[in-house]
This record gives structure tokens, sequence and C-alpha cells, in this order.
């Protein structure tokens, strides 16, 4: 389901984190830490899917890529150094902020963006630099994944839907590989872990990909986002 959500509306990996410490028993740290370190590999494959039906913008992606490179590293430093209630409830938090806002945007399936609605290139490289910067340390410290926060803001900004999801498979590997780094440090990812789940998520990404270039987005973003919503409402109840 995670990875099924990922490669198609870029929201849903969060979801990945819950199902570690319900099912496998991880505590909150190793689950954030285990779901980014999988979301590398995840990345990995739908870059190379969605560039083979030409849905990759190379110039958007370089740009939020460099925004999350440090900013990744600095969210899971800060993750490894939190308390475990309060980085559930950041999480929960997190997500549900995310599925709201998810809901609350509306996409523009042309296939225009920022810079054919007139904003001058240097604004459209600011904002796509501030989307990586915000996604890359949302997704370092929560684990969720880059595209939890990249694609609702790139939406939000009235960047074409596909190519935001596009960027957000990009975003994936650069803020998995970041993050990843300091989690290795502090010894947080479960490699068994990682190695019993992968195949299934590489799976969902397949899945997802070929979702993403049929169905309706707006219908899937809501239906993730839904599904975000009430995730983040559990984790933060369930602290209660």
């Amino acid at each position: 389901m995670a990875g099924t959500f990922i490669g198609s509306v870029g929201v849903g990996g969060v979801l990945l984190i819950p199902a570690l410490m319900v099912f496998a028993g991880l505590n909150i740290h190793e689950a954030s830490a285990t779901a980014l370190f999988t979301f590398f590999f995840t990345g990995l494959l739908a870059t190379y899917l969605f560039k083979r039906r030409g849905s990759i913008n190379w110039r958007m992606s370089a740009i939020v890529g460099l925004g999350a490179l440090f900013t990744s590293y600095l969210g899971a430093w800060l993750n490894s150094l939190t308390h475990d209630a309060i980085l559930s409830t950041i999480i929960g938090a997190l997500v549900v902020l995310a599925g709201v806002w998810a809901l609350r945007t509306q996409s523009n399936h042309s296939k225009t963006n920022l810079a054919a609605s007139g904003v001058e290139d240097q604004k459209r490289f600011i904002a796509l630099l501030c989307v990586g910067v915000v996604a890359g340390f949302g997704s370092g410290l929560s684990g969720a994944g880059g595209p939890l926060f990249s694609v609702p803001l790139m939406l939000a900004l009235k960047f074409n839907p596909l190519l935001s999801i596009g960027v957000a498979q990009i975003l994936q590997i650069v803020a998995a590989s970041s993050g990843s780094i300091a989690n290795f440090q502090h010894q947080l990812i479960r490699i068994d872990v990682v190695l019993f789940i992968l195949i299934f998520e590489l799976i969902g990404i397949a899945i997802g990909v070929v979702i993403a270039h049929r169905a309706n987005l707006n219908a899937l973003r809501k239906a993730a986002a839904w599904l975000c919503i009430v995730v983040g409402v559990y984790m933060v109840i369930k602290l209660l």
C-alpha cells in the first residue's frame, strides 16, 4: 500500500512507520529510520519508471534535491535526540497536516507550471529550493519520505501534478541517502526488516507508477490524504 501511494501520488509512504511499529514491534526511532532507508530504493525504481514515461523534469528535481541534501541529515539527527512520545506526536501532527493540505490543494492538470504562469525563473528557483529544504527536513525528522511534504507544497505552488510526483521520486533518493547517514551513525536502521519489506514496496511502486499515468490524480490524492489524516490522528490519540 505504501509503495503504491508513493508511486501514484507521492503522499502515503508515512503509512509504513505505524505499520512497522504495530506489526514488526519496532520503536518509533527504528521505524522512522528503517522506513526512510527503504525510500532510497523505492526512489531509484520510481525515478527509472517515471523517466521511461517522460515524466521527470531534471532541472526542477536538481533544485529540490539540492535544498534537501543537508536538511534531511539535520532532521534525522534531531530525530535521534527526540523523546519517543514527542517524536510520535510530531510525526502524527505532520502527517495530519500534510493530509489536510493535500485535501485543500487543487491540482492543475494542464502542462503548465510556474514558468508558464509568468513567474520569473529566479522566483521559481527559490520556490523549488524552499520546497527541498522543508521536504528534506521533514523527511529526515519523521522518516516519512520527502514526497509527503514536497507534493502538497508543489501543488500549492501550482506546479503540474504529474511532474511534481516525478520530482518527488528523485527527492526520495536524496533525502533517504542524507538522512540515513545520520540514522546509520546512531544504529537505528533494522536491515533485517528492510530485506523483508523492500520487495513488496517495489511491487507497489511499479503498480503506483502505472496508476499515476492512467488514473484521476485528484481522486487518488484525496484517498491518500484521508489515509494520512486517519493514521496521524491514530498516532496522536494512542499517546493520550
